[in-house]
Order: C-alpha cells, then structure tokens, then sequence
C-alpha cells in the first residue's frame, strides 16, 4: 500500500465529501500559516487567498465571443466533458476550462518553451533562457503559425486563445494561482495574454523532450576518454532480435522506387551502426581512435551540462524515457471488439503533464465535428491521446534518430564547408529578467539552420580546441581556436503536428487515421490504433532523416564535409505500418520497429531493448493459449506487471554463490523462494535490486569516465585494459559530475543486454573490482564480483532499512515524491511544503511493464513514471477505463490536486464516461457558459 499522510483519499467524493475535503485543506493551511506566524508568506496567504483561484465550476458565466451557450459538466474527480454547438465555442471553452485548472502550468510551458523563464523567476534562468532562444522553439513555432498550419487550425487556435484570455480578465495574479502570489514578493510579474503561438510551441517542447538518441550520442564520446572502441561496443550491444520481437512482424512499408534501390541513399550502411540499426556493433568507436579524445570528452560534457540544467517539459530531458502501449483484436477478447492500452512514462510531475476531459458536439455536423474524449496538455486545444465515437489511439516514443550533433570548424565570423567559409546567419535576442538588467546575446546559425551550442556554455567553447572527430573524415582541418557544436534536429523546420492533432481527433476510420499520422511530424512516436468493426492497426509516423552511406548518427559528425549532412527524410508511403496482423495484437514499448534485414533504412542505432515489449508479449501469449480470451481488467494488470526480467537471468547465478558471512547468507535467502515480483512490500526485491544495483557499480559504474557518474562519487580508478593487467600505480582520482537521477550505469535494458552477453564470459575484465578492506576484490571473475556486490547489498540495506531482513521492503526504498516543478524544487521551505505531495511506495521498477524508473546509479527513488493509465473498450466505450498520475487540478489545496494519485499506486482505474448519458450520470457539477 502506498504512504501518504499528505495526499488526499483516492475515494470518489460526493457533494458533501468535497467539502469537507476542502475545508480540512484550510485548517491545515491555516495552521501552518499559525506556525510560520511573522514570515510574510504567513501575513500574506489568508485563507481567502487561496479560496481566490479556485475555478467556478457551477451556475453561469458569460463569456464574449461565444456563439451559443456551452456546458460543462465535471465528474467528482473534476474532470470536465464540454459540450457545445460549433468548433470554435468547444475549443474557446476549452481554453476557458483549461485556465481554470492549470494556468499557471501553461503559463511556465509558455516561458519555458520562448526562453522567457528569466521574466519569472529571475537571473536564476538566464543560462537556461540563453540555450532556448539559441534552439529558437517559439521562432518556428510562429513559422508554422504563419506559414504551415491549415486555416481551420489556426481557426481553433484562435479559438482557445480567446477562451483562457476570457479567462485572464480582469484578474491580478493572486486570483490565478498561490504561485504567482509567491512570485509577487519578488517581481511584479503580471500574466500576459495567451495567444496561438503559444499552444504551437508546446509541441517543440515534447519534441525535445523526445528527441531520441542524442544523449547516447554524447556519451559514447563521453566514454571514448577512458574506454576503446571494443568495450564502447560491449556497453552498447546490438538489438536482440532474436529474443525480442520488434514491433512491425507481419506489416509493411509501400514499395520503395528502383532509383531508391539503387542509391546510397541510406540511412547509414549495413557494417556502420552502434546497436539497433545493423552492423557489428562497434562503429560507435569511431572518434575513440582519432587524437586526443579528452577533449571531445570536455566539450561534450559541457553541452551535457547545459541540456541537464534545461527544464524538463514531458520527461527527464530526453533520457529514459518510454511507454507502453498494446491493442488486441475481438478475436482474442472477451467482447469480441478490441481493447487498447496506454501508459506514456515521463518524469513525475505535479501537477501532471496530462489533463483529461471530453471535448463534444452536441450534435456532429460540418459546423461541429468532434465527439472525442482523453488525454491532452494544458495550454493545447484538442485531445491528444484517446478516443473518439469509433476509434482509439495511443502513442509511444517510437526512439528514431531526428538530431545530431555537428563539430564546426570556427573561422572568423563562419565556419568551414567542404573547404570553402560560409558565413554564420546571426540574431539578436534579448533576455529580460525580473529584478535585474536586461542581457542581449548573438544567435550563431549555419546555412541550413544548425544553432551554434558550443556558444552557450564556456565548456563548448573548449569543445573545439582539441576535438577528436571521426575517423572517416581524413581530412579534417586544423582545429585553430578550436571546433564548435551545432544540432541539426527535424523539429527546427516549421512542421504540421498541430494539423495532426485534430485530424485525429475526428478520424473515423484506418485511412483517415493514416491521413492524420501523415501530419504527425515531430515527435516521431509509435501510434497504434483500433476501431469500433474490429480492425487495429500501427504506424510509424514523423520526419524521419536520411544519412549518406557510412554514417548512422551514432556520434558527432564533421560538419565541414558535405558527405555527413542529411541526404533527406524517409516518404511517410516509405515507413513502416501494420493493419491487421494475423496473430491479433500489436505491442509497442519502445523496442526495435522492425527487424533490420527487412527494411533498407537505418531508423536508429539506439533502440530500447525490448524487455518491456516481450513481457508484454509474453503476456497476451499466456492469455491467449488454447483459445483463452481477454478482458479490460486483464489489459489493466498487465500494465502492473512487475516482474524483473534480469533477476530470472541472475537470480539462479546468485543463489549458487558461497558466501561466508551469515549476515549476507540470510539476506541471500530471500533469494529462495523469490517469484522475481517487484511488488512494493517485498523484501526480496529490495535485496536483489541492491545487489544489481552493486553489481553495475563495480562492473561498470567505476570504469566509466567521470562525466557519467554521480556528481561527487570520488574514485581512484583505472580504466579498463584488456591487453594486461591494471597498472596500480597508475590510479588517478575522479569525481562524478552527473545529476543522479541522470548518471550511468542507469540499469535500464540496455544494462540488462550488456550483463546478459557478459554472462557467458565469467572472465571477462568487467568483472574486475579491487580490494576493499576486508571485502574480496574479484580479478577477472564473475561470480566474484557477485560475491561482493551480494555483501555490500546486504550492508547498504543495514544502513538504510535496518538490520532485521523481515523490516525491509522495496516499498521503503522505492518512493514517489510529487513536487511542484517550479516553485515546489527551490522555493522557501514552507512554500515546498504547500505545494508538494508524497511520499508513495512503490512496487514495480526499472524495464518492467509497471515502469516506475529509478536510476541504479543514483539510488532507487522513482524518477519516471507511468504518467497515465488508460484501457480503451471499443465494443462499449462507457466501459473504458483511464487514471491520471495526480488530478484536474493545478490548484495546492484544490479537493483535485493529487485526488487521483492514491488509486494510481494502487494500480487502479476511474471509469471513463463518454455517451451524454454516462456523462450526466457521473456530473457533480454543471457550469454553463453563456454568449
């Protein structure tokens, strides 16, 4: 069960509930405020303050613009359904609504995603606000607007901008949220008008956030300083096609032309890639055998820093994240019709990146063309994952590469290009900050519109003055002062996603659904799809770059040789699609697409690895055996799977060893009789995810460059040789430089790949640990090394959970902390208090179906999450199912804040009502909003 004394119950509140709810959230605020006494927030924050922002949600408001009266009708999670008689009145309501709710949520986004988080909060941002004007999201973003986007786009754009503007009027701060009555103590903030723009740019942000490969890119430069081309290959293992199946088995791409046939056209060559793609395995090594790699490794590291420092829009900046989602056709299930399952995993956020509602016609005509109900992000008309009157969809991050990063040789005021210097295009952009001066920088773009990174972080200027570069390029010219680094990224050309979203929204069939994943260009995600006559369905959407033969993406590139620029973007007719398969399911969860022999294109070198998708897989499999049949409830535990698929591969190893200490030997025998669940009361699993967890550390973790590892974890170390021993004396010290929540070894499944492969070599010089004390250093020896990592498991339970084995738990280590991501992270401890909520103990884990992250390197705390739940029923969508992460609310003391939260650990779901009918059932409360 989870803990949380400061969460509010999960149990659906009548009438009277909510108010008691709320007037309890008063008396404790009002004896906090008693506590703090003279601290100004204390004289400030009186209880009609906090009453100010909480949204109308019953009687009438008149709002202008309107063209005819619009209700909305909320559950008692306060979940609204609107219902109107024109597109424009549905979206202008949802804007209103929206505001309501999460303003100062979307207000942030808009910030973040302008770089203008400085006008908020201070000269605390300026660094961040730098590198986000360089990216320049909100310039394309106004490109799209005015260039790209279809006019009944832009039409409800307007729309829902003068919906949360009607909203704004005649507000001070204070009345939207507690937050800007904080942030009133330091500036003079005032909110400004939401305009159209501002809801575009919010897709670059979830565009960044699941850019795919780039960090993978930094860090096998990274490792290039203390690692060799074959061991960067052993930390990056191919795909496992053979054990993991890929996501499109029975699909197909349309035919690709003869010119393509027979062009270098590519997206890298077949002997070139890193992992996923194809290939041996070891291309990623490329830069290591060039001179001098310490100094990419320095100029990474500062680039690394820089997008560490950004904050995050939907996940833990672009690393770790992923998803499940799965459909299953009739013929396997209990309705005969399909059931599709959700859960997008993203950094836990309070509140959460997700708001549900309803967005309805009253009566579906030309005039009024949506009936559709899910999940969509405050500040963003439409739905953005759900369903409608006769299909669903859901979404994964798909993991395609769409960046990479480009060493520039500098030259006066360019830069060189197949030996010719081109100049840089240059912009001005001015940074305001609250309570200080103005700051103007100079914006550094190439030709093609590459932003020049390396200008925004002193380490990056380094970058270049001794750069390695890859070892195709023999040409490379001096570095001089030295290189730069530029990004060339798909989402930095205006693009139609926003298209996308509606023509969704109102998609009536496979074709029509296709038409509207066309649009979807970035983020490139795995959308699968089903439909009320029993068809289902995926696609690979996106703009997807093609790359000169002999180039795969997988590290910085040289970006004065032609021969490494893009060469293109895959046709959407080119990729790749599944309708139907024979076998009646489709799993998606951020595995390979499909098998690199059967398609000509490189889509990534860095794919997930597939143990989520196989358990996944698995599962059905199991269900389905002899003619066995699925229910909602049985798509709902599936997503509560937490089984460890690496402790089945280890655990019979570990159980083997001989351990002297009985101490050690106690906790070795939780081990016994252990069923490899991760549930949140397990003892079991807190041991032996300690003992993975040591296992990485001394294997792996202690061999990487500083660059990776936990900041201030200081070692003596070596690097890895495998020609001959260890030379001690040739030990240095060095101290970790990562966030924890961010460092490597992670534990993912790509860990679990690399241990997997190691495993039949138990004298491999990864198992390699020096002496400690009186603990055994393992030379050359595997089980060994699992000796001492079971030991120092056993001992770092002692100091967390107590020596009594039959106190500890997985729970007790594994906890979700909910907190405000602005205010709830750095602002006054009291106001911390306010705004955050936790803790939850949690079972599941790292690659399981119930994926609550944690980071092996840092320790165990949750740092991803599944962000929503939902389980679509095609054959009665009264009988869907769906949960959000925490509630409707953005408001702290709001009855909806975290309402949801407590079912969520739980593993449970709310019904989601859709007909009129199971909608007016379910309303507590009905405002109306009048022309």
């Amino acid at each position: 069960m989870p803990s949380n004394t400061t969460a509010t119950s999960g149990d659906k509140p009548g009438k009277s509930g909510r108010k008691k709810g709320r007037k309890a959230r008063l008396i404790v605020l009002v004896l906090v405020l008693a506590i703090i006494g003279g601290i100004a927030y204390g004289a400030y924050w009186s209880i009609s303050t906090v009453r100010a922002s909480f949204p109308q949600t019953k009687g009438s408001i008149t709002l202008e613009g309107l063209t005819g009266p619009v209700d909305v009708k909320r559950d008692g999670y306060g979940i609204p359904q609107i219902y109107a008689d024109s597109d424009e009145d549905l979206f202008m309501a949802q804007g209103y609504v929206q505001a309501q709710d999460r303003f100062y949520e979307m207000d942030v986004r808009r910030h973040m995603t302008s770089g203008r988080l400085s006008e908020m909060f201070g000269k605390s941002q300026v660094d961040n606000d730098e590198f986000l004007r360089t990216l320049g999201w909100d310039r394309v973003a106004n490109e799209e607007y005015d260039k790209t986007l279809s006019a009944s786009t832009k039409k409800y754009l307007q729309a829902y901008a003068k919906g949360v503007n009607a909203y704004l009027k005649g507000k001070d701060g204070a009345d939207i949220s507690l937050e800007y009555a904080a942030l009133g103590f330091t500036n003079d903030y005032k909110p400004a008008e939401w305009t159209p723009v501002d809801s575009v740019s919010w897709l670059k942000a979830m565009a960044w956030d699941l850019r795919g490969n780039m960090q993978d890119e930094i860090d096998r430069a990274l490792m290039t300083s203390r690692l060799g081309p074959a061991q960067i290959a052993d930390l990056y293992p191919q795909y496992p096609y053979n054990s993991n199946q890929t996501i499109v088995q029975e699909g197909q791409y349309d035919e690709l032309t003869k010119t393509f046939e027979q062009s270098d056209g590519r997206g890298g060559s077949a002997g070139s890639s890193t992992n996923g793609g194809s290939g041996d395995g070891t291309g990623s090594s490329g830069s290591s055998s060039s001179t001098d790699g310490s100094a990419l490794q320095s100029q990474l590291s500062g680039l690394y820093n820089v997008l560490d420092d950004l904050p995050t829009a939907v996940g833990v900046n672009g690393n770790g994240i992923g998803s499940n989602s799965w459909v299953v056709r009739g013929q396997h299930t209990i309705t005969h019709k399909p059931l599709l399952a959700n859960d997008p995993h993203l950094s836990a956020s309070l509140p959460s990146v997700w708001y549900q509602m309803g967005l309805h016609c009253r009566a579906v005509s030309s005039k009024c063309q949506y009936d559709v109900s899910g999940y969509t992000f405050a500040g963003m008309p439409g739905v953005i994952i759900g369903h409608n009157s006769t299909i669903s969809w859901g979404m994964t991050n798909s993991g395609v590469d769409v960046t990479d990063l480009y060493l520039e040789k500098l030259s006066g005021d360019g830069y060189q290009y197949d030996k010719k210097i081109k100049p840089f295009t240059t912009r001005e952009e001015t940074i305001k900050v609250a309570g200080g001066a103005s700051k103007t920088i100079v914006v550094r773009q190439t030709e093609d519109g590459m932003p020049l990174l390396s200008d925004r972080d002193d380490e990056l200027v380094k970058v270049g003055k001794k750069a390695a570069v890859d070892t195709l390029d023999t040409a490379a010219p001096d570095r001089g002062d030295g290189y730069g680094v530029a990004l060339k990224w798909t989402a930095l050309q205006p693009g139609t996603s926003m298209d996308a979203v509606f023509a969704m929204d109102k998609a009536k069939d496979w074709d029509q659904f296709r038409g509207a994943a066309k649009l979807f260009d970035v983020p490139s995600q795995n959308l699968v799809y089903a439909d009320t006559s029993d068809n289902i369905g995926y696609q690979l959407p996106g703009k997807i770059p093609t790359r000169a033969k002999g180039v795969d993406g997988s590290i910085p590139a040289p970006g004065w040789n032609s021969k490494y620029k893009w060469t293109g973007t895959i046709d959407f007719d080119e990729l790749p699609y599944e309708y139907n398969p024979t076998r009646g399911y489709i799993v998606t969860a951020n595995q390979a697409v499909i098998d690199k022999d059967k398609y000509p294109y490189t889509l990534t070198t860095d794919w997930g690895y597939g143990a989520r998708s196989q358990r996944i897989t698995d599962l059905i499999k199991s269900k389905i055996k002899g003619g066995g049949k699925i229910s909602t409830d049985d798509m709902r535990q599936m997503q509560l799977d937490d089984d460890s698929e690496i402790a089945k591969r280890l655990v019979p190893v570990l159980k083997k060893i001989n351990l002297d200490d009985p101490d050690v030997r106690e906790a070795q025998k939780l081990l016994e009789n252990w069923g490899f669940t991760q549930d949140a009361d397990s003892a079991a699993a807190a041991y032996f995810n300690a003992v993975w967890r040591n296992i990485l550390k001394l294997a792996f973790g202690n061999k990487l460059p500083k660059e990776l590892r936990v900041e201030g974890q200081c070692l003596w170390v070596d690097p890895v040789n495998t020609t001959g021993p260890v030379d001690d004396t040739k030990k240095v010290r060095e101290c970790g430089q990562r966030d924890a929540d961010q460092a490597q070894p992670d534990g993912g499944d790509r860990w679990f790949q690399v241990v997997e492969n190691l495993m039949a070599k138990p004298d491999s010089d990864w198992w390699t640990t020096p002496e400690s004390g009186t603990r055994p250093g393992a030379v050359h020896d595997r089980d060994k090394l699992f000796a001492r990592a079971m030991i120092d498991a056993r001992w770092e339970l002692t100091a967390k959970l107590g020596k009594d084995i039959d106190t500890w738990s997985w729970g007790r280590l594994h906890r979700l902390f909910l907190k405000n991501q602005t205010l709830g992270t750095s602002g006054p401890g009291v106001l911390q208090y306010i705004l955050n909520r936790g803790p939850w103990k949690l079972g599941g884990g790292e690659a399981t179906v119930n994926a609550t992250g944690w980071n092996a390197a840092g320790g165990y705390g949750v740092v991803w999450v599944p962000s929503m739940r939902m389980v679509v029923n095609l054959a009665d969508l009264d009988k869907s199912k769906w949960i959000n992460l925490t509630g409707a609310s953005g408001h702290a003391f709001s009855a909806h804040y975290t309402d949801q939260t407590s079912k969520w650990a739980n593993g449970e779901l709310l019904d989601w009502s859709f007909s009129k009918k199971a909608v007016d059932d379910s309303t507590s409360d009905t405002l109306v909003l009048e022309p």
